[in-house]
């Protein structure tokens, strides 16, 4: 079998012969009349008419004065039917070759192809050409062509390719596009406005998490990849917004897992005069609605769960499933050994840094990872969710609400903390506990107690990530975008083919 080098040697050599032959291998102008999946689904009406089709070549076969090769574009695959007596000679001004040319083409390569759409004796549905174009040669075959395509690895670093020769990988982003369109027109149709907001900020916040750290030189300054949307979002309610969202990345400087990826895109919306329960219906009809478009379907199996979203959502209480599942635990009063003891007792982790908030945090996560769902987890306490306000009948805890389905969190919502006051005492106790080694803890912003100080309006928010989709689409985070991040690394035959670059 011959390796990459010699293939890629073989193409450079008809790239060169091309060349020579005064055709330009990589012409800016193409030209169609059709999609190839309308040649087959319009037969009837074009038939014995003039088409023009561009596509890559999948497959070449030639017999003497006639040749068969199979093209595809994004709709779908028509044959090509080449015959010495038919086509045009070459015309290298255009790119046009003939058909003394076609031993320089290969599979992988684009073309242009113009002719009659007919039916050859064997029923295939072709284009008879006539007239055919070179619109890219390419230097390296496909992976089908030379040595298949399965390591998950190569597949995740040429993505490209694997979404090429995985049809139903490219269907994945399709469906993802839609998910991210059903999101946008559901809030638009309910009168929220998209507004997009800075991806570096001095301070981040609105989650536990480790951000991104960067330099602006313009500045002179170190700026944060933001973690969250939620806090510009919430200066916009007291700009005079009354909803808002936005759509795009956002970034923490954790590891990987199957649900999470430090680059993720994330949407958060931001309603005013609105509160927990006006936001808990609203995200149910959301779901409902972004789900059923993107799927066709609100029934699914997830891992071991078989999830129905047709039904009414359950609401669990924090405190009472603590209590539940670890010996009677109170959230409210118990002391951060005991909570430790109920980590080893579950042989959960415990490390140094952990303070009472995050303890009770993994408890709880413990617990999710068997919830079928839908729930809404409800009454979280108050030490646990800096943001939110605080449920006027239970003090304790906040009128915070989290989707959970299959096992996982896929939403986070409440009524917005809007006191000047509690929030800034809030911040001091998240400060506190960074000074202590919480890195995920919340930074103090001392710009948006000033808005607060300000104004802002009763109102009610919620996020979620793209997690949403894999958890449906029933895939790992890395598989549910196109371009993972990997570490960085060059394989040896590339070393090889670009030696000069020294890589």
């Amino acid at each position: 079998m011959a390796t990459l080098a010699e293939l890629r040697n073989e193409r450079l050599r008809k790239l060169n012969q091309l060349k020579q032959l005064g055709i330009d291998p990589y012409p800016a102008h193409s030209e169609r009349s059709n999609i190839l999946s309308e040649l087959k689904d319009n037969f009837t009406t074009l038939e014995n008419q003039q088409v023009q089709v561009v596509g890559r070549i999948i497959n070449i076969r030639k017999f003497g004065k006639i040749a068969f090769i199979v093209i595809q574009d994004s709709s779908g695959q028509v044959q090509l039917f080449l015959s010495q007596s038919d086509m045009a000679k070459m015309n290298p001004t255009v790119s046009q070759i003939g058909f003394d040319q076609l031993p320089l083409l290969d599979s992988g390569d684009f073309v242009q192809a113009s002719g009659q759409l007919i039916k050859t004796q064997t029923g295939e549905i072709s284009v008879q050409v006539n007239q055919f174009k070179l619109l890219v040669k390419t230097l390296r075959p496909l992976p089908t062509s030379y040595e298949g395509f399965t390591n998950k690895e190569e597949r995740l670093r040429r993505r490209y390719v694997d979404m090429y020769v995985n049809p139903d990988i490219r269907q994945r982003f399709i469906r993802r596009s839609r998910f991210w369109q059903a999101t946008r027109d559901f809030l638009n149709n309910k009168g929220f406005v998209e507004i997009n907001i800075p991806v570096l900020e001095h301070t981040t916040g609105g989650a536990d998490a480790n951000p991104f750290v960067t330099h602006m030189d313009a500045l002179d300054q170190d700026f944060y990849l933001r973690i969250s949307h939620e806090l510009p979002l919430k200066r916009l309610l007291s700009a005079g917004f009354e909803k808002v969202y936005d759509i795009g990345p956002r970034f923490r400087n954790e590891n990987y897992s199957d649900e999470h990826l430090p680059e993720h895109v994330a949407m958060e919306w931001y309603w005013a005069f609105a509160d927990w329960q006006d936001g808990m219906n609203f995200q149910t009809e959301m779901f409902k609605q972004v789900l059923s478009h993107t799927f066709k379907s609100l029934k699914f199996k997830i891992n071991n769960f078989n999830v129905d979203l047709e039904g009414k959502w359950e609401k669990w209480d924090y405190a009472e499933v603590i209590a539940d599942h670890y010996d009677g635990l109170d959230v409210y009063s118990c002391s951060l050994e005991e909570v430790k003891e109920q980590l080893i007792k579950h042989k959960l982790e415990v490390a140094n840094s952990d303070n009472k908030a995050r303890g009770i945090d993994k408890l709880w996560k413990n617990v999710r990872k068997n919830v079928r769902g839908p729930i809404w987890l409800i009454n979280t306490p108050k030490f646990i969710s800096p943001l939110a306000k605080t449920n006027p009948d239970r003090p304790l805890t906040t009128q915070r609400f989290q989707a959970v389905i299959a096992g996982s969190e896929i939403s986070n919502g409440f009524s917005e903390l809007n006191d000047p006051v509690e929030q800034y005492n809030r911040f001091l106790e998240q400060q506190k506990m960074r000074n202590e080694g919480d890195d995920e803890a919340m930074m103090m912003d001392i710009d948006f107690v000033e808005m607060l100080e300000y104004g802002m309006p009763p109102a009610c928010g919620l996020g979620f990530s793209e997690r949403v989709f894999w958890l449906f689409e029933g895939v790992s985070a890395r598989e549910g975008v196109p371009f993972p991040q990997l570490r960085y690394e060059i394989d040896q035959s590339t070393r090889e083919i670009y030696k000069e670059a020294h890589l």
